[in-house]
C-alpha cells in the first residue's frame, strides 16, 4: 500500500474531535435513499473513532448543488440512515452556510462518542474552488476549525481525484491526517493490482469512449499481459485497423491513436484482444431488430460483443491471477445486448484465487445488478478516481494524507 498513515494509526482517541470526510453522494428519490452502499461502507471507520471514545463529526457533498442550499440535495436523508446504523443519534443541522454559528455550537458542545454531520459541503461555492480563490482556503480553515484543526480523516475515494475544501484543503490546518478504512482499501486493491500483480495480468476496459480512457490504456500497456477491449469504444479500434463499423459509435480523432496502442501492444508482447463478431442492431432500443454478424452491415450498429469472441475473452481469462474490470462489453443496460458483459462477468466472477478488481460505474452497476458482486475481491467506491489511479496518476486527496 502506499506509505500513508490511516486510523489504526491515531493514538489517544478519546475525546479527541475528529472531521471525517464520506462519500454519502447517495441516490435520492423524494427525499429518500435509494441505495445504501455508500453510506454503509462508512461505518467501520466511523465506529473505529466511537469505539475509541472520539467526537467525531462528518461531513460530504451530494450531488452538484453549486453553491446553492437546494434542499433536495441536502444531507438530511443520511443523518437517520447513519444513526440506525451506529445506535447513536447522529445530529444535523441543516445549514445552509455549512459552518454556521448553529453548526460551531453543536461541534463546539460534542461530548465523547457523539456524532455530527454537516450541511452538503457543496452548498458553499468555495468547496470546489480550493487552489483557485483566497476564499476557498477560508473554507477549508473553517472546517478544520470544527475538529479544533486536531485530526482529519479521508475515507472518501470517490472524490480522491479532486482538490477540494475538505478532502485536500483541511489536511493543511489539522494536526494529523490519515485515511479511513475505505480508503485503504481502494489504495491497497487498486495500487496492488496495478503496481504489484500476481500475473498472468489481464485488464479489461469497455464502455463508450476511447478518449475518457486514453491515458488508462497507455498505462495498462505497460503492465499487463492481456488487454480485453469491448463496449463502444472497440468500434474506434476496429476502423482503425480498416474493418466496416456501420453506424457504431467511432471517435474519427482517435483513430490514430488506436493504431498507435495497437502497434504498442505488439513491441511490448501485450496481448490485445478486440470482438470478432458483434451483436449489431438497426436502433438503440431493447426492441429493435437484432443479429450476430462477424462484420457490421451499413446501416446497423455494434451493440453487444458476439458468441465467438465472448469465446475468445473467457479462454485469455483462464488462470488469470489479477484482473482489472472497468467499462460493459456492450449496452448492457438492455436486456437484448447484455450477453457480453453478462458472460464476462461469470468468466471474472468464476476465477480461482484470483484477486478481481472492479471499477467504474457502469461496470460496478453491471456486477452488481447481474449478482456477481459477492464474488469479486474489491469493487471500487470511486469511478473517476479509480480511472485516474489506472492511468498511474496521484490522487490530490490521497496524496494530502500524511505518510507514514
Amino acid at each position: 500500500m502506499l506509505n500513508k498513515k490511516t486510523v489504526d494509526d491515531l493514538k489517544n482517541l478519546k475525546g479527541q474531535k475528529v472531521l471525517v470526510r464520506c462519500d454519502f453522494n447517495v441516490p435520492l428519490k423524494d427525499g429518500v435513499i435509494q441505495n445504501y452502499n455508500r453510506i454503509d461502507g462508512a461505518i467501520p471507520t466511523i465506529k473505529k473513532l466511537l469505539d475509541g471514545g472520539a467526537k467525531v463529526i462528518l461531513c460530504s457533498h451530494l450531488g452538484k448543488p453549486k453553491g446553492e442550499p437546494l434542499p433536495e440535495m441536502s444531507l438530511a436523508p443520511v443523518a437517520p440512515a447513519l444513526s440506525e446504523r451506529l445506535g447513536v443519534n447522529v445530529k444535523f443541522v441543516s445549514d445552509p452556510k455549512v459552518t454556521g454559528e448553529e453548526t460551531r455550537k453543536l461541534a463546539a458542545e460534542l461530548k465523547d462518542g457523539e456524532v455530527l454531520l454537516l450541511e452538503n459541503t457543496r452548498y458553499r461555492a468555495e468547496e470546489t474552488k480550493y487552489g483557485k480563490e483566497d476564499s476557498a482556503v477560508e473554507y477549508a480553515k473553517e472546517l478544520a476549525a470544527l475538529c479544533d484543526d486536531n485530526i482529519f480523516v479521508n475515507d472518501a475515494f470517490g472524490t480522491a481525484h479532486r482538490a477540494h475544501c475538505s478532502n485536500v484543503g483541511v489536511t493543511k490546518f489539522c494536526k494529523e491526517n490519515v485515511v479511513g478504512y475505505l480508503m485503504e482499501k481502494e489504495i491497497k486493491f487498486l495500487g496492488e493490482a496495478v503496481e504489484n500483480p500476481v500475473r498472468p495480468f489481464v485488464a479489461i476496459l469497455g464502455g463508450a469512449k476511447v478518449s475518457d480512457k486514453i491515458n488508462v490504456i497507455n498505462n495498462l500497456l505497460e503492465k499487463v499481459d492481456t488487454l480485453i477491449i469491448g463496449g463502444g469504444m472497440a468500434y474506434t479500434f476496429l476502423k482503425a485497423k480498416g474493418e466496416e463499423i456501420g453506424n457504431s459509435l467511432c471517435e474519427e480523432d482517435k483513430l490514430d491513436y488506436a493504431l498507435e496502442m495497437i502497434n504498442k501492444a505488439k513491441e511490448r508482447g501485450v496481448n490485445l484482444l478486440l470482438p470478432v463478431d458483434h451483436v449489431e442492431g438497426k436502433e438503440f432500443s431493447n426492441y429493435t431488430e437484432s443479429k450476430v454478424v462477424d462484420t457490421i452491415d451499413a446501416g446497423w450498429s455494434g451493440f453487444d460483443i458476439g458468441p465467438k469472441t465472448i469465446e475468445n475473452y473467457k479462454k485469455a481469462l483462464e488462470g488469470a491471477k489479477t484482473v482489472v474490470w472497468n467499462g460493459p462489453m456492450g449496452v448492457f443496460e438492455f436486456e437484448k445486448f447484455a450477453e457480453g458483459t453478462l458472460e464476462v462477468c461469470r468468466a471474472v466472477a468464476d476465477l480461482k484465487d484470483a484477486t478481481t478488481v472492479i471499477g467504474g460505474g457502469d461496470s460496478v452497476n453491471a456486477v452488481k445488478r447481474l449478482g456477481f458482486a459477492d464474488k469479486m475481491t474489491h469493487i471500487s467506491t470511486g469511478g473517476g478516481a479509480s480511472l485516474e489511479f489506472l492511468e498511474g496518476k496521484e490522487l490530490p486527496g490521497v496524496a494530502a494524507a500524511d505518510n507514514r
